[in-house]
C-alpha cells in the first residue's frame, strides 16, 4: 500500500512515517516498480505500535528498543518492565514538576488584583522567582 494508505491505517502522518524511516525507527518500505513506497500490513502494525508507544510518552530511542523487544520472541518481559518502570519514574517526576508549577502559578494569579493599576505580582514573580534570592 502507498504511504497515504499506511498513514490512514496507522494514524501517523506521512511526514512522520518518512521521519521514522530516516531515523531507522522503522525499516524503509520496499519500493514498487513505479518508485512509490509499498507498505505491508506488518509495516502498518509496527507503525501503530510506535504511535501507541509515543502516545505513552516514550522517546523515539526507547520506542526503538521496545519495537526490537516486541519483535524478539526470545525477549525477557523483565527487560520490557525495566524500561516501563524507568519511564514511569520519569512521568512521576514530570507530574511533580507540573504540580509545583501549578502551585506557583496559582499563587501568583491569586495575588494579582487584575485591576487597572500597574502593580502585578505575576510579573514580579516571573522577574524574581522564589529561591532566586534577588540580584
Amino acid at each position: 500500500m502507498k504511504i497515504s494508505e499506511a498513514s490512514r491505517q496507522s494514524g501517523l502522518p506521512a511526514k512522520t512515517i518518512r521521519y521514522y524511516e530516516e531515523t531507522g525507527l522503522i525499516a524503509p518500505a520496499a519500493r514498487a516498480e513505479n518508485g512509490y513506497r509499498d507498505y505491508s500490513d506488518i509495516d502498518v502494525h509496527k507503525m501503530r505500535f510506535v504511535r501507541h508507544a509515543r502516545g505513552l510518552g516514550f522517546s523515539v530511542e526507547v520506542c526503538s528498543q521496545l519495537l526490537s523487544l516486541y519483535e524478539d520472541q526470545g525477549r525477557k518481559s523483565a527487560d520490557v518492565k525495566a524500561i516501563a518502570q524507568e519511564h514511569l519514574i520519569e512521568v512521576d517526576a514530570k507530574i511533580k514538576e507540573l504540580q509545583e508549577l501549578r502551585s506557583t502559578l496559582s499563587h501568583l494569579v491569586d495575588h494579582c488584583h487584575g485591576d487597572n493599576k500597574p502593580d502585578c505580582p505575576i510579573l514580579e514573580g516571573i522577574a524574581t522567582p522564589v529561591g532566586a534570592g534577588g540580584a
